[in-house]
């Protein structure tokens, strides 16, 4: 007998029964993709714009309140194209407005009119760039959180091109609710309510400057009629979900069968909240996401805690999506459904059956061939291929990969692979019982010689597999990945495993004056 043959034995016994233990129960192991277990696959267009137009604005704020406090009076702050425009009351505060203008990271300063107190800070097209380039960026990783929390099996969410997200999600039992989850830009907002003015007075032109006018849904418990009611509020934001640190669902005290979403803010959160509510004692504070106000209570108090609820006659799922897309934080861009697909589970159940049907008839005919041709070796070498095969499975499982229908062509591809591997160590042993060697050396030189070439071939396979993979989006890494997964296996049974049985059946102390090659 060889050298440690018994610690082999024990090493492929432990490689086998662990493959059977991650792989049952097998329905409940493997991760079924798109195109076998059925679902939505979507492509998000993200509104990148939207992100360069909000940081702008954001930039003007900060800008006119910094020229405030300087003692700087402004007539005029406004975004135009990719710059801010400002407008001094008074040409004589130049030289300190733009000392405070300078101060702004990534934007040039230009002087438009000195003589009339008129300059611009631009963002450059780089910086452009960049905030398009982050937003979609952090887009996937927001949707991911959300569809993470919505609990979605194995989702595939990654970008295409510059401003698009592919997003797959396996076996979804409600497609509407979960797009509604991945389209809300969720972007919560504090603003005060103004009652210097009443809606209709607003709505009849008599808006303040610096008031915007937004509705609440209201829908009736009885004949479910919906109306909306506008409410005016200042445009400035005192508080944003940015600061959140908290977001749970609790029933409605005040409304039973309805639901709200409690909030609680960070520290930074806390400390603004409390200072805004300690202002505006008797005043009302809007409650706003995504353009629509859901509740304006009055503010008695000061609250220190930094808790508050969000009320709008919810259904447990809506308080319930609210929460993810509140606790995931907001889009920084908005996005758009550019692609929507649904696959049936009826076509799923369709592709397993080829799927499996191309594996069976595939192996099949391997097994058969080997067997015909190379006799009892070709059944050493199909042995090994079952333990391929469970090995490339049982990994899947273990690292929570998914199958998909190009997976399964990767499998297929696999087995062929791992024949060939043994297809070229027998060659060798063919050659050397030709010059007439006997079948010890033979088995040893042939294993020894089609080392170097086996190995050649599988880490040029790995190398593409890894190579479509970090480049490639969904079926095409699925293939890759099954492919990686059993290129490394068969690596292990053609080599390691089938050199074992060899030595199990051929290199006794008995000589063997023939073998069956």
């Amino acid at each position: 007998m060889r050298r440690y043959l018994w610690a082999r034995v024990g090493l492929v016994a432990v490689v086998a029964a662990a493959s059977l233990w991650y792989l049952y129960p097998p329905a409940k192991t493997i991760n079924l993709g798109l195109d076998l277990r059925g679902g939505v696959h979507l492509v998000l267009g993200v509104e990148a714009e939207k992100a360069v137009e909000s940081q702008l604005d954001r930039a003007a704020a900060d800008l006119k309140g910094t020229l405030e406090q300087k003692g700087i009076a402004v007539t005029r702050v406004a975004r135009q194209d990719h710059q801010i425009t400002v407008q001094l009351a008074s040409p004589q505060t130049w030289g300190e407005a733009v000392t405070a203008a300078r101060d702004f990271r990534g934007y040039d300063f230009r002087a438009l009119d000195q003589a009339a107190g008129r300059f611009a800070l631009a963002l450059s097209d780089r910086e452009v760039r960049r905030i398009a380039d982050l937003a979609v960026r952090q887009g996937v990783e927001t949707i991911r959180n959300r569809i993470d929390q919505f609990g979605v099996a194995e989702p595939t969410i990654t970008r295409q091109g510059e401003d698009r997200i592919l997003v797959q999600l396996p076996g979804i039992q409600d497609p509407e609710r979960a797009k509604a989850l991945i389209g809300k830009t969720a972007l919560l907002e504090f603003k005060l309510v103004d009652d210097r003015v009443t809606p209709e007075e607003a709505l009849a032109g008599k808006l303040p400057e610096g008031d915007e006018i937004l509705y609440q849904r209201r829908v009736d418990r009885e004949t479910k009629a919906e109306t909306k009611v506008p409410y005016v509020v200042q445009k400035k934001t005192l508080l944003t979900g940015a600061e959140l640190n908290r977001a749970e669902v609790t029933s409605d005290p005040n409304s039973p069968g309805n639901w709200q979403v409690a909030i609680e803010f960070n520290t930074v959160g806390t400390r603004i909240f409390g200072e805004v509510t300690e202002q505006n004692v008797g005043r009302r504070l809007a409650i706003i996401l995504d353009g629509s106000l859901y509740s304006a209570p009055r503010i008695n108090e000061r609250i220190p805690g930094g808790r508050a609820v969000i009320t709008g006659q919810f259904t447990v799922d809506e308080a319930r999506d609210l929460a993810i897309v509140l606790r995931a934080g907001a889009l920084p861009a908005p996005v758009r459904i550019l692609e929507e697909r649904t696959v049936g589970p009826s076509l799923g159940a369709d592709s397993i059956r080829q799927g499996v049907l191309s594996v069976v008839a595939s192996a099949a005919a391997v097994v058969l061939f080997m067997i015909v041709y190379y006799r009892v070796s070709g059944l050493i070498a199909d042995i090994a291929l079952v333990l391929n095969v469970l090995i490339l499975l049982a990994a899947m499982a273990a690292f929570h990969a998914t199958l998909t229908l190009p997976g399964i062509a990767g499998i297929v591809l696999t087995i062929g692979m791992a024949v060939d591997a043994n297809i070229l160590i027998f060659e060798r042993i063919r050659e050397e019982l030709r010059l007439g060697k006997t079948v010890r050396s033979s088995v040893d030189t042939g294993f020894a010689r089609a080392l170097r070439t086996v190995i050649d071939t599988h880490v040029t396979v790995l190398v593409t597999a890894t190579i479509l993979y970090q480049f490639g989006t969904g079926a095409v890494r699925g293939f890759a990945v099954s492919l990686a997964i059993g290129v490394a296996a068969s690596l292990f049974t053609a080599v390691f495993f089938t050199r074992l049985l060899f030595d199990l059946l051929y290199m006794g102390r008995h000589r063997l004056e023939r073998i069956s090659i």
